[in-house]
């Protein structure tokens, strides 16, 4: 969610009875410490911070959320043993977004609360192992006494119903949320997303890290470059700096980078996060009580 998730709709999911997020991965310390500020003006409930480990600044950006009392964090990225213990000592819930079972068991040793299994339809950075999200959760599931957290192709009650058959305890949805209203992407990014038909994303970028891209000239050069051979250096030049921001931020449609899931077929329209958060959980309901009423021979 770099680019989209910023204190707006963060606290505006918060309000509306989930867990708001601010993704760091796109901020400077100086930024990250006035959108969480504003977060706590914005919402009295709990919201929580998305660090990348990988990112620069990482020691600046813990302390100032341990400074500004952020109870809530999650680590993606990186080795979760580097930072987990250090955020526990300050009474932090630490989650730690995984893609393999490796990993969550890495997570769980290190004392994180919680794993968020990210399934191969998720939108941006992605596991290179490109499993989906209904054969991963269980798999985690199976791994962990941690709680486990489903992401990757949620972005309906349904799908939420769907998460919790397979074990999880909770879901995160990112993609949903991208074209709320509060979202800090562009508009035009927000449009080509609720235009977006089956087929129009597609996993890049695989000898870097790998991350799904919508469709459009950039990710189409990556395709080229990748077919022939491409190594990571040349991937690199390719990419850039601020690709992301460029496509995603700025609205640069063609040449910038567009990170959503393979959900985006799905989305339809730009709506306020609470109106989002709203439906998703009346259809977890109606769906629920579906089911239930089943009769099976």
């Amino acid at each position: 969610m770099v680019w989209c998730s910023g204190w707006r709709l963060a606290s505006a999911v918060s309000n509306a009875g989930g867990l708001g997020i601010i993704g760091a991965g796109s901020m400077y310390p100086a930024v990250l410490r006035e959108h969480i500020q504003k977060c706590k003006k914005a919402t009295v409930h709990p919201f929580a911070v998305n660090v990348p480990l990988m990112y620069p600044n990482v020691e600046d950006i813990m302390n100032i959320i341990v400074e500004e009392g952020v109870k809530v964090v999650f680590t993606s990225a990186g080795n979760p043993a580097s930072w987990t213990g250090f955020l526990k000592e300050q009474g932090i819930t630490v989650v730690h977004v995984i893609a393999n079972t490796k990993f969550a068991k890495k997570a769980e040793a290190a004392g994180a609360d919680a794993v968020v299994a990210e399934g191969f339809e998720a939108g941006g950075h992605n596991g290179r192992e490109e499993t989906t999200t209904m054969c991963l959760v269980p798999l985690i599931k199976k791994a962990v006494k941690i709680p486990v957290i489903a992401a990757g192709g949620i972005g309906s009650g349904a799908a939420m119903l769907a998460a919790f058959a397979l074990g999880a305890s909770g879901v995160q949805i990112g993609s949903a949320f991208a074209v709320s209203e509060e979202s800090s992407a562009h508009p035009a990014f927000k449009d080509r997303i609720v235009n977006a038909v089956e087929g129009d994303t597609h996993l890049r970028l695989h000898k870097l890290m790998p991350v799904r891209l919508l469709r459009n000239a950039f990710a189409e050069a990556v395709a080229k470059a990748e077919a022939e051979g491409a190594g990571a250096e040349e991937l690199k030049v390719l990419l850039g700096k601020a690709r992301a921001k460029a496509g995603m931020f700025e609205g640069n449609l063609e040449e910038g980078e567009l990170e959503i899931g393979q959900v985006s077929a799905g989305l339809t329209k730009i709506a306020p996060a609470a109106v989002i958060l709203q439906e998703i959980w009346q259809e977890f309901l109606r769906e629920k009580e579906r089911l239930a009423a089943l009769e099976f021979e």
